[in-house]
């Protein structure tokens, strides 16, 4: 599995990793090999692995799970339609499944009349091959670094600098930006409209990117839309 094929998706309190079709040790090499390569990224992360139908015994998740310990990584579940997986998963204690029923923090401790949003926020650099797609906002503080990919139902919002892809309102939110104290992507899309940064001209501001009149727009992102 080579680094551009790992795809990374933003769920509720984990990241979530799908294996390609492959041997297993093959598979669980590249996968220890891109994690080597970007433990910056990875470092305290929890880990959902769908490893798909392969049949895995206890052996193999442990010593997946003691390496990935080892790394400050840690293998919270193991997704799988095999039978075999799924029991030596709960032997050594994993969950097979996506917690999606956990409760909402308490929201009666927060005073405000305002309602919020679904968010993913990256305290992180993306590097080359890192591909984040989360069906509402992302926010990411670091910087989005060429050959990384942002795709978000609603908007991108960059605490750093944007040299990679990114695509808001993937579900077809018109409405949706990309704001970057760096605009400067590969390509940026918002909804179906695609624009790639002009050569920069003056020193980097912070900007935001819309629609506006059907085309991609920037503007300095203290004046807004």
């Amino acid at each position: 599995m080579q680094a551009q094929e790992i795809e990374i998706k933003g769920i509720k309190n984990g990241i979530l990793i799908e294996l390609k079709d492959g041997e297993w040790e093959d598979q669980k090499d590249a996968l220890l090999s891109h994690i080597d390569d970007n433990l910056a990224f990875f470092k305290s992360a929890r880990i959902v692995l769908d490893v798909g139908d392969r049949s895995l015994k206890s052996p193999d998740l442990s010593g997946l799970r003691n390496t990935l310990s080892d790394r400050d990584v840690k293998l919270k579940a193991v997704l799988s339609t095999s039978l075999v997986t799924e029991r030596a998963s709960q032997d050594l204690g994993l969950e097979i499944k996506l917690d999606e029923s956990s409760p909402e923090p308490e929201k009666s401790s927060i005073n405000s009349m305002l309602d919020g949003d679904e968010a993913i926020f990256l305290h992180r650099t993306l590097r080359s091959g890192h591909k984040v797609k989360y069906q509402g906002h992302i926010v990411v503080l670091g910087d989005v670094n060429p050959g990384a990919e942002l795709i978000a139902g609603g908007n991108i919002i960059i605490w750093g600098r944007l040299r990679g892809v990114a695509h808001a309102g993937a579900g077809g939110d018109t409405s949706a930006v990309v704001c970057s104290l760096d605009l400067s992507p590969t390509q940026l899309r918002i909804s179906d409209k695609i624009s790639v940064s002009p050569p920069r001209k003056g020193k980097p501001h912070p900007e935001i990117a819309f629609l506006e009149d059907g085309q991609v727009t920037a503007r300095d992102w203290a004046a807004g839309k």
